[in-house]
C-alpha cells in the first residue's frame, strides 16, 4: 500500500528509558503523529535541528545534557515556538514552577497515563501545530513554514519558484494541473516575460533534484496535452 500524502505533525520524545520511550511512541503513532526519539540531550539537539518538531516530550534527568538545559536551548538559542511537555519524576511544586518558567508549556509527572499524555499533546498542538505542519510522500518532505524540502533525510536546495511549484503540486496529489494553472498560482500572469514554457524548464530542474531517475520521473509526471500531476 502506498503512503498517502498528508500534512503531519512531528513529535520528538527525549527519554533515556527505552521502555517508556517506546510506550509513548506507540501511543503517538496510533494517534497519527510522526515520532522521532532521542535518549540524551545532545542527540535531542541534533534531532531538533534536523526535524524541527512541533512538540517535544522532554524528560529532565538526561545524560550529556539535562532536560532543563535543552529546554533553555530551544527557547533562547533556537527561538522555537515548538510546544514542550516536561515528563519527569520530579514531583515537587517548585520543580513544576521552575519548568514552566524556563519555557515548558506543560508538566507531567511519572508515573503517567499514556492516554492522558496523548490528550495533552493534542491540546498543545492545537496552539502551535499550524507553525510546523509538513507534507510528506515516500521520503520527500516539504515544510512550507520553514521553506525547507528534505529527500530521504537530506535537505535539498530549491529556488523560490521551484519550491512554490513543488508545494502546489504536493498539495494537490493525483490531480492534473495545467501549465496555466501553475502560473496563476505561482507567478503573476501580468508579467509578460513569463511564458507557460517556463513551467517546463522548472519542472525539469525540479525533477533533477527530487527524482531517483529524472528521465523516468515517478513523483512529478507529465500528462500529455494537459499538464502535470504529483503522483501518489
Amino acid at each position: 500500500m502506498q503512503q498517502a500524502v498528508k500534512e503531519e505533525e512531528t513529535v520528538l520524545i527525549v527519554e533515556d528509558d527505552p521502555m517508556i520511550c517506546r510506550l509513548i511512541e506507540i501511543y503517538l503513532q496510533k494517534s497519527g503523529y510522526e515520532v522521532i526519539t532521542a535518549q540524551d540531550g545532545v542527540e535531542a539537539q541534533k534531532q531538533f535541528i534536523r526535524h524541527a518538531p512541533c512538540l517535544v516530550i522532554l524528560d529532565l534527568m538526561l545524560p550529556k545534557l539535562s532536560g532543563e538545559d535543552f529546554c533553555r536551548w530551544v527557547r533562547q538559542e533556537q527561538r522555537s515556538e515548538a510546544a514542550i511537555i516536561m515528563l519527569t519524576a520530579k514531583i515537587r511544586g517548585q520543580d513544576r514552577i521552575a519548568g514552566l518558567k524556563m519555557g515548558a508549556d506543560d508538566y507531567v509527572t511519572k508515573p503517567f497515563s499514556p492516554e492522558e499524555l496523548v490528550a495533552r499533546v493534542e491540546a498543545n498542538l492545537r496552539r502551535v501545530g499550524h507553525h510546523c505542519q509538513k507534507i510528506t510522500h515516500h521520503g520527500l518532505t516539504i515544510k512550507p513554514r520553514r521553506g525547507e524540502v528534505w529527500l530521504n533525510g537530506t535537505q535539498i536546495e530549491l529556488t523560490k519558484f521551484e519550491f512554490n511549484l513543488l508545494y502546489y503540486l504536493m498539495r494537490h496529489p493525483n490531480m492534473i494541473v495545467s501549465r496555466e494553472q501553475l502560473l496563476e498560482q505561482i507567478h503573476p500572469l501580468d508579467d509578460k516575460d513569463v511564458l507557460e514554457r517556463t513551467i517546463d524548464v522548472h519542472i525539469k530542474k525540479l525533477r533533477d533534484k527530487i527524482e531517483d531517475n529524472p528521465s523516468d520521473p515517478q513523483r512529478i509526471q507529465t500528462v500529455r496535452g494537459m499538464g502535470y500531476k504529483f503522483v501518489v
